[in-house]
C-alpha cells in the first residue's frame, strides 16, 4: 500500500474516552421521563450516532413520543458538558502519538458525529486540539455517519483522495462511514487501543 498522507480520527471512544458519558448522560435525560436504554442497545445500535438520530431511532423502534426529543436533546448535552467538564483531562498517550504522526509528516482530522462545539470543547480539555489539521463537527452541513459524506469532505479539504486517508474508528456507523469513503480503515474496540504501538506495528 502507498503510504498514506493522512490519518483522520474519530474523536469519541477513540480519542477521548467519551463513550460511558455520552451513555450515561443520554439515560440520565430519558430517565427524567421513564425512559432508557441498556448497555446492549447502545452498543448494538445506538453507538455513535448523534443525539437526534439516536431519538429518531428511539421513538422509532421504541415508541418515545417525538415531542420530548427538542427537550431531551438540551438536557443529554447539558450533562454531556457537565461531564466533559469533570472528567476530560490530557492523556500522555494520546499526545505521543499524534506528536509522532505529525513527525512522520502525516495530515491530522477529526471527524465527530458530535457536534463542533462538543468536539473543540474536548479536544482543548484533552489538549489535542493544537494537532489537529481539520476538525469537522456534525453540524456543520454533513450528513452524518454511517454516511461517508464528513470523511470525503475532509479528504477534499486536505487536497487529497479517499485512498490517501486512514480512518480510525471504533463504532458501526463510523466504521460503515469510513469503508464507503474509499480509505483505509483501522477498527479498534475502544479508546485503550488507541495508541503509539498501534501505529507502529502498522507501519504508519
Amino acid at each position: 500500500m502507498k503510504k498514506p498522507k493522512a490519518v483522520l480520527f474519530d474523536l469519541d471512544g477513540v480519542l477521548i474516552d467519551a463513550t460511558e458519558w455520552h451513555f450515561d448522560a443520554l439515560n440520565e435525560a430519558l430517565r427524567l421521563f421513564g425512559w432508557q436504554i441498556n448497555r446492549q442497545m447502545h452498543r448494538n445500535t445506538y453507538n455513535g450516532l448523534p443525539t437526534t438520530e439516536k431519538l429518531k431511532l428511539l421513538s422509532k423502534q421504541e415508541g418515545l413520543p417525538t415531542s420530548l426529543h427538542k427537550t431531551i436533546h438540551t438536557l443529554k448535552r447539558k450533562y454531556t458538558d457537565d461531564k466533559v467538564y469533570n472528567f476530560c483531562r490530557p492523556n500522555y498517550g494520546k499526545q505521543l502519538l499524534l506528536t509522532y504522526l505529525k513527525q512522520k509528516g502525516y495530515m491530522l482530522a477529526c471527524c465527530s458525529n458530535a457536534q463542533k462545539y462538543s468536539v473543540l470543547n474536548m479536544l482543548s480539555r484533552a489538549d489535542l486540539e493544537k494537532y489537529f489539521d481539520l476538525i469537522i463537527g456534525n453540524d456543520e452541513g454533513f450528513a452524518p455517519k454511517p454516511s461517508p459524506d464528513i470523511y470525503l469532505a475532509a479528504c477534499k479539504t486536505l487536497g487529497i483522495s479517499p485512498k490517501e486517508a486512514v480512518v480510525v474508528e471504533d463504532a458501526l456507523p463510523g466504521i460503515a462511514a469510513a469503508k464507503a469513503s474509499g480509505a483505509k480503515v483501522i477498527e479498534v474496540k475502544g479508546f485503550d487501543d488507541v495508541n503509539l504501538d498501534l501505529f507502529i506495528h502498522l507501519g504508519l
